[in-house]
Formats: C-alpha cells, sequence, structure tokens
C-alpha cells in the first residue's frame, strides 16, 4: 500500500444498455461484468476493482434503472439504487445515439435531485454520433443542475477511458485499500463462470428466449495436472424453452458450451472442461433463494 492510500466506490448508474459494464470492464483492463446488446444483462451488483496510482478505485457495475413491472426487476432496480446511495462517486451513463434524454435517464436525474446528490455524467458511445449532436446533448444534461462534470467517451473503443479514469480516481477520499492489490472483482469465481454461460445463452438466443433462463455452477472441481471441471445447469420455465435451449440434435447447447469453455479458459488460464444441462423449474423467477444467490431483495417494493 502507498505512502498516501486513497480509495473509495464509484457506481455506475443508468437506463439498461447504456454501457455500464463494456465501460466497467475498459476500466478494470479484465472482464468482470457481463455484456451483451439486450437490456438488462446485468442482474446483480458487480464490484470491479482497479488501481490507478495511490488510489484503489472500486467500481460498482448496477442493474440498469427502469421502471419495474415484475419481482425481479423490482429487486435489480433496488440493488442499482442501494449501490448509488453507499457510493463517494456517482457516474450516470447515457448513451448518446438514443439522441433524446429517455423516461428512465430523466426518472433518475429526478431521484438524484431529490436526493440533493451530485454526479459527475459520463455520455457513451460517441463513436456513434456526430460532434453537433453530442454537444446539444451535453448541453440538455447540463441544465439539470446535478452535474459537476461531463466526459465523452466510448466504453467499446476506449476512447475517452483513461482521462475519466484518472479523474475518478483523484476524485476518491484518503483512506487505505479495501482490497489486496491483485484482486479485480468480489464476485466469487463459481458465480462469475455462470454469468459467462449466461452471457453466450443472451448472445446466442437473441429474441428466442426472454429473461426466463439462469444458470448456476453446481460443480467445481479441480485436478492435479491444473486443469477445472466446471458443471452447470440452465434453469428455464418451461419445456418449449429447454427445446430451445439444447436446439435441433444438441446443436445449440454444443455451440454455447463451446463459447463458454473458449472464454472460461482464456480468464482462468487453464484447460476447462465444461458440462451443461438444461432444466425446467417452473417459477424460479420467485423463489427466494435466487435472489439471495444474486444479493438481491426479495421483497424489494
Amino acid at each position: 500500500m502507498p505512502d498516501n492510500p486513497r480509495c473509495g466506490f464509484i457506481a455506475l448508474v443508468g437506463a439498461p444498455n447504456a454501457g455500464k459494464s463494456t465501460l466497467l470492464n475498459a476500466m478494470i483492463g479484465s472482464k468482470v461484468s457481463i455484456v451483451s446488446p439486450k437490456v438488462q444483462t446485468t442482474r446483480t451488483r458487480v464490484l470491479g476493482i482497479t488501481i490507478q496510482g495511490d488510489a484503489q478505485m472500486i467500481f460498482v457495475d448496477t442493474p440498469g434503472i427502469f421502471k419495474p413491472k415484475r419481482r425481479l426487476d423490482r429487486a435489480m432496480v433496488a440493488a442499482a439504487w442501494q449501490g448509488a446511495e453507499d457510493a463517494d462517486v456517482i457516474g450516470v451513463l447515457y448513451d448518446v445515439s438514443r439522441r433524446s434524454i429517455d423516461e428512465d435517464t430523466r426518472s433518475i436525474v429526478a431521484r438524484l435531485k431529490e436526493q440533493g446528490r451530485e454526479a459527475i455524467l459520463i455520455l457513451n458511445k460517441i463513436d456513434l454520433v456526430k460532434r453537433d449532436v453530442l454537444l446539444g446533448i451535453a448541453d440538455a444534461f447540463r441544465q439539470e443542475g446535478i452535474f459537476s462534470d461531463i466526459f465523452m467517451v466510448s466504453a467499446f473503443t476506449e476512447d475517452g477511458v483513461a482521462h475519466l479514469k484518472q479523474f475518478l480516481a483523484d476524485r476518491l477520499p484518503d483512506g487505505p485499500w479495501h482490497f489486496p492489490e491483485d484482486q479485480i472483482s468480489d464476485m466469487p469465481m463459481r458465480l462469475l463462470a455462470a454469468e459467462i454461460t449466461r452471457e453466450k445463452l443472451f448472445l446466442q438466443l437473441h429474441q428466442e428466449l426472454p429473461y426466463s433462463a439462469t444458470v448456476e455452477t453446481e460443480v467445481w472441481e479441480e485436478f492435479e495436472d491444473g486443469s477445472v471441471k466446471i458443471s452447470q445447469v440452465i434453469f428455464v420455465q418451461r419445456e418449449s424453452q429447454k427445446a430451445i435451449v439444447l436446439g435441433k440434435g444438441g446443436q445449440r447447447i454444443k455451440a454455447l458450451g463451446s463459447a463458454a469453455r473458449s472464454e472460461l479458459t482464456h480468464m482462468l488460464e487453464r484447460r476447462v472442461h465444461l458440462i451443461l444441462f438444461v432444466k425446467v423449474r417452473e417459477g424460479w423467477v420467485d423463489d427466494p433463494e435466487r435472489y439471495s444467490a444474486w444479493g438481491l431483495d426479495f421483497g424489494a417494493s
């Protein structure tokens, strides 16, 4: 630890699909949060940890904030706001390719105003719009009166990310580091491995399977040769969804397993034996145990 350490929490909040997970991974320099073009991919709070000079930066990647309709939605939104309330710095992400400020983002700004919280604004995906459009969006947000600073970045290309990272590091309070220097997340490997497989599920099934699937790691067995055996179960709510995941002749789940195994092998830097099963568990979205595993409040209102 340096002689004059700094440490603090930085919450990344925004509407679904604003690019929070992509930005988090870019900040950390490693994958700690899954990414997909589908909204509401992140279900729980994910901590990403990195060092910048004398500062340990603890990023809180939160589920997208939107108007909740289901129990899982309510729990995800509650987790997002909890992450923001506990943070030293709040960064509001906005996808500038949406052009006009959406209702979900307006609700986030309104709640921060009610709480008297100051935030920084992070305009993301600047590679997708022209400069005059970007400046117009920045001006509209500036008039809200809660943003101390505005940053323009592309989390995907990492344009502007280094400058933002240094700014955030300089804003953190003095204090000892909370985690070892080489730790990049507080997420257990069993859970991260399940999240990697869920990401591949989202990417491969597109619109065919809605948010009715979850993945759990049931077996994690390490061998003397350094390899690891990971057995996971993909839970769906109906038999028809099971058939979708398996695919004709089991081809889809083979492709899913291959993609997940490749990424896990790269992440763990060792050989991975990945075994996938698909089971029907009706009503898993109303099972308190699932919420507990994700760190979500089952009774969130």
